[in-house]
């Protein structure tokens, strides 16, 4: 079994030194002082390490198990997640009106990557929890909110969110699933649901879904679409539970990883529910909680990633194996540990640089969300538009591939079962798909995002980056290590925009064929620019001479690979791009 170390001095450099959150112009963040910032860390690694952590492995080995429509977690589960309640970890950035502590969505983000890295599938709970939270905070009525969120805010209830259906996962205007209106102004729901994390399982109280159906008369596709609030047990005017409701959970997925997590098929027969928002709003009212599950989703990329990293690093210190290169670095044992050979160095420093731009990524994205939503900053709130895609498929396209370089740095150990490095490969594997899956994201990103309103939010990024890598001179080693490679990757992603506004109308296919390696190149372009703001903060602390320069010279060494080694990607990415897509759309289909 591996151990988990929470990155607590990597949050604090990050939040205090990189980001200044205190001093931030954005409501809330005052608050978010230095000491604050390491308690609420502290008390969360805590929990993460001694009691999340230790039962990832029992989760993956027991799964759950479903028996007369009830399904049952793995041994620990149920009270881990009372802790997650009791504790106040869902209620964080929660509204104080329903029992939140009203903290800004950072300290979600923040907290939540240590609960990724303890225990993904544990953790999808609360996490599509307060997806639900998050919808209705928006979208409910204030009977709804009054019902339904404090006892979810609590941890006491767990909301879902229901989209795919047999027939339909993307196309979300092909869903079937009805809703009947009724007398009582409810309606009554009746299809079935695939897929749905969390849908039945016997850690809350009550468990309260978020259903997309459609009123008949609606108008067709996607516009004809509405949201429903369907609870497992009716909820009486008191708050006490009620009857069960006509919803129950028929199958269970037999899954290639996160075994902890309950994915449910999910059958409505007649279920009461009530409508969220406005009639055939559904779509919007639920975009609300998709787009916090992406970003979500994004931090599972990297997240476990970081578990993987600290076990592949833990081996490499103690497996003995061959001598280094240079001569003997443990003449007194039999062999040198893998650690001295070059290609294990490789692999660790490619996942750490990874992780480290990652995690700033990450962060630097909740900020705007905060900005976009506490300050109503239009521009923040388009940038994070345009970025979301990037931080949910670039994050865990390469998280994935961070745990796979993990799990060779052990050889066959990282292979078997019970060394921890094959389950982190599996977990990993779905932050790849669900949530939308990364060539959805690349569309999305190239098709929607990269255009809306005029290309404004990606002309406020390429303004952002000439402001970061101007004053690059001032510092000859920033400049030539961080500054001029930055600069030199923006000028590929610049080109790239070209080529998608050249061909983008006439000639559609040829453009989208290159919308992987848009995204993969755009997303080496945030890491490269994280690392900039990074080395800067760093070469700060050293000249303060603060007492933590081995932290500093490590960061700088670790941005330094990633500004040489990972960066320069981005020139492949563009010669994908230009070629254009003749070579994929070359056969026809009758040829696969």
């Amino acid at each position: 079994m591996t151990t988990y170390s929470a990155p607590l001095r990597d949050f604090d450099f990050l939040l205090h030194e990189v980001m200044g959150v205190a001093d931030a112009d954005i409501p809330g963040y005052d608050a978010l002082d230095r000491e604050t910032t390491a308690a609420i860390h502290t008390e969360a690694a805590k929990l993460a390490e001694t009691i999340l952590a230790p039962l990832n492995e029992i989760g993956d080995a027991q799964g759950c198990r479903l028996e007369n429509g009830v399904v049952t977690t793995p041994e620990g589960f149920p009270d881990a997640y009372r802790r997650l309640g009791d504790g106040g970890w869902i209620a964080l950035d929660c509204d104080e009106a329903h029992g939140g502590t009203g903290m800004p969505y950072l300290m979600n983000c923040t907290t939540g990557e240590m609960f990724v890295s303890a225990n993904m599938a544990l953790n999808m709970y609360q996490g599509l929890t307060h997806g639900a939270i998050s919808a209705l905070q928006v979208h409910g009525s204030p009977d709804q909110q009054a019902r339904y969120l404090p006892p979810m805010v609590a941890g006491r209830w767990t909301g879902t969110m229901n989209l795919t259906e047999p027939q339909c996962g993307t196309d979300l205007g092909l869903i079937r699933t009805r809703a009947e209106p009724q007398d009582d102004g409810s309606y009554r729901i009746t299809g079935q649901k695939i897929w749905i994390s969390g849908g039945e399982h016997d850690m809350a109280e009550n468990i309260v879904h978020l259903v997309l159906a459609r009123i008949p008369g609606g108008p067709a596709g996607t516009k004809g679409l509405s949201l429903f609030v369907v609870p497992k047990f009716l909820v009486k005017d008191d708050g006490s539970l009620g009857a069960r409701n006509g919803v129950s959970c028929v199958g269970l997925e037999a899954k290639m990883g996160i075994h902890g997590a309950s994915t449910c098929v999910m059958a409505y027969e007649a279920a009461q529910g009530w409508l969220v928002g406005a009639e055939h709003g559904g779509l919007k009212a639920m975009f609300t909680m998709m787009n916090e599950a992406r970003l979500g989703v994004g931090l599972q990329g990297y997240a476990v990633a970081v578990r993987a990293h600290q076990a592949a690093v833990a081996f490499a210190r103690e497996r003995l194996q061959g001598r280094s290169v240079t001569g003997a670095k443990n003449p007194d044992g039999p062999a040198d540990p893998i650690l001295v050979h070059p290609d294990v160095r490789r692999a660790l420093m490619d996942q750490r640089a990874f992780i480290e731009g990652a995690r700033a990524f990450a962060f630097w994205g909740a900020t705007l969300i905060d900005r976009a939503h506490r300050a109503r900053d239009p521009d923040a709130e388009g940038l994070i538009s345009l970025l979301t895609p990037v931080i949910k498929g670039y994050l865990t396209d390469q998280g994935f591939e961070t745990c796979v370089s993990a799990q060779q740095v052990p050889g066959g150990t990282g292979y078997v079962a019970g060394a921890g490095f094959e389950q982190f490969t599996r977990d990993a594997r779905i932050a790849m798909i669900y949530e939308g899956t990364n060539g959805i994201q690349a569309l999305d990103l190239v098709g929607r995002k990269l255009g809306a309103n005029g290309g404004k939010a990606m002309l406020a990024f390429a303004d952002l980056i000439r402001a970061e890598t101007r004053n690059g001179e001032a510092d000859p080693a920033l400049e030539a290590d961080f500054v001029a490679p930055l600069r030199e990757a923006a000028r590929d992603l610049q080109a790239a925009v070209g080529v998608f506004i050249e061909r983008g109308m006439k000639e559609p296919e040829q453009a989208l064929a290159g919308a992987h390696d848009f995204l993969r190149l755009t997303g080496h372009v945030c890491l490269g620019l994280m690392w900039v703001r990074m080395a800067r903060a760093a070469q700060a602390g050293l000249a303060a001479g603060n007492g933590d320069a081995a932290f500093y010279e490590a960061k700088l060494a670790t941005g330094r690979h990633y500004m040489r080694w990972a960066l320069p990607e981005t020139a492949l990415h563009l010669r994908r791009i230009q070629t254009g897509g003749e070579t994929v759309m070359a056969l026809p289909a009758e040829a696969f």
